[in-house]
């Protein structure tokens, strides 16, 4: 059965939003239409089956599934397009179809194992996958449609990425015939990359720095990225639909020949590469064919990539250059563990360089073109965006002719002076996360975002860490850094094995790890039993760091990517030098990499979306300048039959009213997720209630209502940057509201705030108690008549809450008023003069702090005669049960009731009992919680209409549920 929904103004906002949504994907799709429509022209395909030698000495044959796509003219330069690992010639169609309109051939296929060709994975071994591929060279080579060389020698690059970079490289090195490489996010060495040990015996102190960004010394054996190696292998062990093939050992393997199967399996469960494995997988890398590569080539790496780092491309580059060969170097923010298809865009521009007819007589090596670029990712901001820019250089450094990779000495330091003991418990477990294979970097920068970083840090006990000073300015950082360390070892022999990280730390304490990089070490044996001196490289970053922050070199014992040994073990960790040796790049220039279509249709949008924001922005501002009630002009906050639940059924707030008179400081108490927050919001506009209404001085609160300007707020982060003194925070931010300076009444906030002399300092060296004053002094900016304030005293020690208190007491002193929501309920006691009491969405209690206090139990009061005292009170109206108690201590215990303690102690003194003290039995702590777990316990009762902060009282709903606002 349908049950209709009610037609309430909420409902109808939803609906007038969801009318302009539609409106914005309209408009986005037609932008999308007309600036993608190249990839929606019809190509000319064909689509053909090859057939291949099963091997070399082999009589069988295997079936590869292939597609032709023709441009308009011919004949033509050809592509051969290889895919990625799990792909097929359809997971590169868009890229065909867009360099077939880019007046290629292009021929796309599907490797042995994958999508319909037949045959075995053998992990581009040079007999089968990369043969294939030089027979289809060959079949190019024979048809009329594509431009030819000379006989037999079609003018044909080859382009790839992963798997199909690895074998666009090998082609190359394999078949003189090919003109232009593309390759990019690949491998150089598969057994480095599967198996990487970024430790190395200390140089010779002769020894120049390496000479390129991210040349790490490999020292067998390595460590197994168990995590990505089960990817890997994981996907090439299912059938992909087709059975296995026959000669294959069953389940076990699936589609990988036998050979790389049975030479993996050894090393999965051990974690330690054979030297028959390693010999195997370099056999079928690039690095063993790089050397002979005499076509231009172009290498797209990712920075956020933990399968395949920077420094496989860089060893590429390296190898390659060194025969001569003109070699470009692109780096991108995206990766195995980003958006891999950026890497498309550099590729499909070089082929067009060097490919076409108008660069017959010019490589890439006589352009202007930079050589080299890189993207230079910044620190994720609060609403999860990781600005970028692109930078370029003349030369890749250290290839070629061009100079050698500049590198700046920082300075470490460490909390110890002795060398950090970590150890490695039994099982490797709990074990830290570094990055999960396909999330990596985006992992480490979610968790920053949303404060959680401590999740991703490493176990207590399992890290050794070094940092060096806050940065007095940016910090760019091109490669790879590196480190020397001295460790003693009490491990299995073939067991000491550790990771280093390097993270971005900001003056709050917020971490970074840069493309998720972890750099797996295994240090060598000691027979003897004494320290290894060790130079960490550690893997190459693309990162600046900001003013402000620091670096911190972790080097931990565990990490759940990798196969780290289950024995337990002990490591002594300490520092050479104190030294971290950072890459840098000179002659650098900042340029736009972006095409310029999307950019149009960027800002197309956005132009559409302004209008709509700024009408909007038009209506809100027309009524609420027209709302207001005349009758509530003095009131600063007036808050009736307010509800709003939230889209998962959760209602947080459910028939909320009270108010706050000018002059108070009331507290807002409730347990988690008793609205709360959610109520403080709706107060500031930032959320809309689905029923009910709040008004500031009589004027209806909506988004953008000009009396807003009357509030100030402390309820979220307050977005101090670490980098300005206190001082330049306030201004900045007062300026940004886009009223005058003078207006801000700074020295007047300061004095308030009392934070003297610190004003002046940057933000950076404050304490936490500095910190929240100072966030208490922005809201206080301006003056404004109405404080909302949301636990501004988290973190702080006693001596800063009673100076918080000191703060918010003054500053109602001053004919203001000051809402202020706190779980410290000792200081709600002292702080505020009345209290409002929420629970599961609804106001239980509300009233004056002593009102609440005394009628929650009895008030003691000692006199010299309890029998005289008790009959002087008989007749006093309101007051409850009365208890004397004789001897040699003489006191009443009094339910006070609606009587005022001090009209109580009159009447005695005036029946001439000598009073001498009163105290109450009873802390507002005692009320809260009597109220909140027993509503019907609430005090006096309370008007239920518009309850102000001294009559106010709802019962409180059954329910579970909890604000997700808080």
């Amino acid at each position: 059965m349908r049950i209709p929904r009610p037609d309430t103004p909420g409902r109808r906002s939803f609906l007038r939003a969801a009318a302009i949504v539609a409106a914005i994907v309209v408009v986005l799709g037609l932008v999308m239409f007309v600036f993608d429509r190249d990839d929606q022209v019809d190509i000319a395909t064909e689509d053909v089956t090859l057939t291949m030698p099963a091997g070399p000495g082999e009589t069988t044959t295997v079936a590869i599934d292939a597609r032709l796509h023709l441009p308009e003219k011919t004949p033509a330069p050809a592509v051969l397009l290889a895919h990625g690992f799990g792909g097929n010639k359809d997971s590169v169609a868009g890229q065909a179809r867009r360099l077939a309109r880019d007046g290629f051939v292009v021929l796309a296929y599907s490797a042995r194992g994958f999508g319909e060709s037949t045959g075995a994975i053998s992990i581009n071994d040079p007999d089968r996958e990369v043969a294939d591929a030089r027979a289809m060279v060959s079949w190019l080579g024979e048809r009329t449609d594509v431009q030819l060389d000379a006989p037999g020698d079609p003018r044909v690059g080859v382009a790839g990425g992963s798997y199909g970079g690895a074998l666009a490289l090998m082609l190359g090195g394999t078949d003189p015939r090919i003109d232009t490489i593309a390759a990019s996010i690949t491998w150089n060495d598969l057994g480095v990359a599967l198996f990487p040990n970024y430790a190395a015996p200390l140089p010779n102190p002769d020894q120049p720095d390496p000479a390129t960004p991210t040349a790490p010394d490999y020292a067998a054996p390595g460590v197994l990225k168990r995590a990505w190696a089960g990817v890997f292998f994981g996907v090439g062990a299912t059938a992909l639909g087709q059975d296995a093939s026959p000669g294959l050992s069953g389940d076990i393997c699936g589609k990988f020949s036998e050979v790389v199967c049975q030479a993996y399996a050894q090393s999965a469960v051990t974690g330690t590469p054979t030297p028959e494995l390693l010999a195997l997988l370099r056999s079928h890398s690039p690095a063993a064919y790089n050397d002979k590569i005499t076509a231009p080539t172009l290498i797209v790496q990712g920075e956020r990539d933990t399968l395949f780092p920077l420094d496989q491309a860089d060893a590429n580059a390296r190898q390659i250059a060194a025969t001569g060969t003109p070699v470009e170097v692109t780096w991108f923010n995206g990766g195995h563990d980003g958006d891999a298809n950026r890497a498309d865009y550099p590729m499909r521009s070089f082929l067009l360089a060097n490919l076409r007819d108008n660069n017959d007589n010019a490589d890439s090596s006589d352009s202007d073109t930079p050589r080299f670029s890189f993207q230079l990712p910044g620190t994720p901001n609060e609403q999860g965006e990781i600005p970028s820019r692109r930078m370029s250089a003349p030369e890749y450094p250290g290839i070629g002719n061009s100079e050698p990779a500049r590198r700046t000495t920082l300075r470490l330091y460490s909390d110890l002076d002795a060398p950090q003991t970590i150890v490695r418990p039994p099982g490797a477990s709990p074990a830290a996360v570094s990055s999960v294979p396909g999330v990596g970097s985006v992992l480490s920068s979610a968790l920053s975002i949303a404060g959680l970083d401590a999740i991703g840090r490493d176990p207590a006990g399992q890290a050794a860490t070094f940092r060096t000073d806050a940065f007095d300015e940016p910090l760019t950082i091109a490669g790879s850094a590196t480190i020397d360390l001295r460790v003693h070892s009490f491990a299995a022999p073939g067991d000491s094995v550790l990771f280093a990280k390097l993270y971005d730390v900001s003056a709050d304490d917020r971490r970074v790890l840069p493309g998720g990089a972890v750099g797996a070490v295994r240090l060598p044996d000691s027979p003897d039993g004494s320290p290894v001196d060790v130079r960490v490289t550690l893997p190459g970053i693309a990162f600046q760091v900001p003013e402000g922050h620091h670096i911190e070199i972790v080097i931990g014992t565990t990490d759940q990517a990798y196969a780290v040994p289950l024995e337990p073990a002990v490591f002594s960790v300490s520092l050479l030098d104190a030294q971290l040796s950072v890459p840098t790049i000179s002659g650098m220039a900042t340029s736009r990499s972006v095409p310029i279509e999307p950019l149009i249709g960027i800002g197309v949008i956005v132009v559409a979306l302004g209008l709509l924001v700024a009408a909007a922005l038009v209506r809100s501002r027309r009524r609420g300048t027209a709302d207001a009630d005349e009758d509530l002009a003095d009131i600063p906050l007036v808050v009736s039959g307010l509800r709003k639940t939230y889209a998962n059924g959760f209602r947080a707030v459910d028939g909320v009213s009270f108010r706050v008179e000018p002059g108070q400081v009331l507290g807002l108490l409730g347990p988690n997720g008793a609205g709360k927050t959610t109520t403080l919001r709706m107060a500031m506009g930032l959320i809309k209630p689905d029923d009910g209404e709040i008004r500031v001085f009589g004027h209806k609160v909506t988004a953008g209502a000009p009396v807003l300007s009357r509030i100030g707020s402390f309820v979220e982060g307050p977005g101090l940057l670490p980098h300005l003194s206190g001082a330049e925070n306030l201004r900045l931010f007062w300026l940004s509201t886009g009223r005058a300076l003078e207006d801000a009444h700074l020295d007047e906030v300061v004095a308030i705030a009392d934070l003297g002399a610190a004003i002046d300092r940057k933000v950076r060296s404050y304490s936490q108690g500095m910190r929240q004053r100072l966030a208490i002094a922005q809201a206080m900016l301006g003056l404004p008549d109405l404080l909302l304030l949301d636990e501004p005293t988290n973190g702080l020690d006693p001596p800063q809450i009673r100076t918080m208190r000191d703060v918010l007491i003054s500053y109602a002193r001053r004919g203001r008023t000051v809402l202020v929501s706190s779980h410290l309920l000792s200081e709600v006691e002292q702080t505020c003069t009345h209290v409002v009491v929420m629970n599961q969405g609804k106001v239980i209690s509300a009233g004056s702090v002593r009102e609440l206090v005394a009628a929650g139990g009895p008030t003691e009061i000692r006199v010299d005669d309890s029998a005289r005292a008790a009959a002087a009170l008989s007749g006093v109206a309101g007051l409850g049960r009365i208890i004397a108690t004789d001897g040699d201590n003489p006191r009443l215990r009094i339910d006070l009731g609606s009587a005022a303690p001090a009209d109580v102690v009159a009447t005695l003194v005036d029946a001439g009992v000598a009073v001498s003290g009163v105290a109450s039995s009873t802390k507002l702590e005692d009320v809260f919680l009597a109220l909140v777990h027993d509503p019907r316990a609430a005090g006096p009762d309370l008007d239920e209409d518009v309850p102000d902060g001294r009559n106010s009282q709802n019962s409180a709903p059954q329910s579970n549920g909890k604000d997700p606002a808080e």
